[in-house]
């Protein structure tokens, strides 16, 4: 992790604006704004681009995945710019926190994936990059979102090391607990082989 020399208030501020960014609910938007109905009482009752797909609308789920990435990316993006490193990594790890714990949802939100995605990619491109690829290429031989995610996630510590990202590594073992704990239910279907699949319908 690099060297925390930003002043605490800042840091705080920085934390609480990203997290603010982080607990928008596109999912729940583009559902509205499409007429899909309440996402939550749709399929999984996830607020995510996945679920939003089991509607059958691409669209709509393609344009909340780069919305929910892309609120983790300009949280670091904006960070780096504005403070430095220690305050992208910390905007990003705020922002995941608010699409998982959402305050405009009475902290019940999404698992965090596109999200999670979207920050590593604008910390480390090169990271980001092979962490969407082994969520492509787990997602296109397998199709499971669920089981895409957790290999993407559980690897992404291990990409870092390997392209000379050492200082991602306590950040993404941090996000990858996280996505593993709000994926537990995903993991029990997944034993139990009733998981659904990409593109399945709720």
């Amino acid at each position: 992790m690099p060297a925390i020399e930003t002043a605490p208030l800042i840091l705080g501020l920085v934390a609480v604006l990203a997290y603010l960014l982080g607990a928008v609910p596109f999912g729940i938007v583009m559902a509205r704004l499409f007429g899909l109905g309440d996402l939550r009482q749709i399929g999984s009752g996830n607020i995510g681009a996945t679920n939003v797909l089991r509607t059958g609308n691409k669209l709509a789920a393609f344009l909340t995945l780069v919305l929910d990435a892309g609120k983790g990316g300009i949280a670091v993006l904006l960070a780096r710019a504005l403070i430095g490193g220690a305050a992208a990594q910390l905007a990003g790890f705020a922002a995941f926190l608010g699409h998982i714990f959402p305050v405009y949802l009475g902290f019940k939100g999404g698992k965090g994936v596109a999200t999670f995605l979207g920050t590593i990619l604008a910390l480390a491109w090169p990271v980001g990059l092979a962490a969407c690829g082994t969520w492509l290429a787990i997602a296109a031989t397998l199709r499971y979102s669920s089981l895409a995610a957790l290999v993407a996630a559980g690897m992404t510590p291990v990409w870092a090391a390997l392209l000379g990202r050492g200082d991602l590594a306590l950040l993404g073992v941090v996000l990858t607990v996280l996505i593993y704990i709000r994926h537990a239910a995903n993991i029990r279907r997944l034993i139990a082989g009733t998981e659904p699949k990409i593109g399945k319908k709720g």
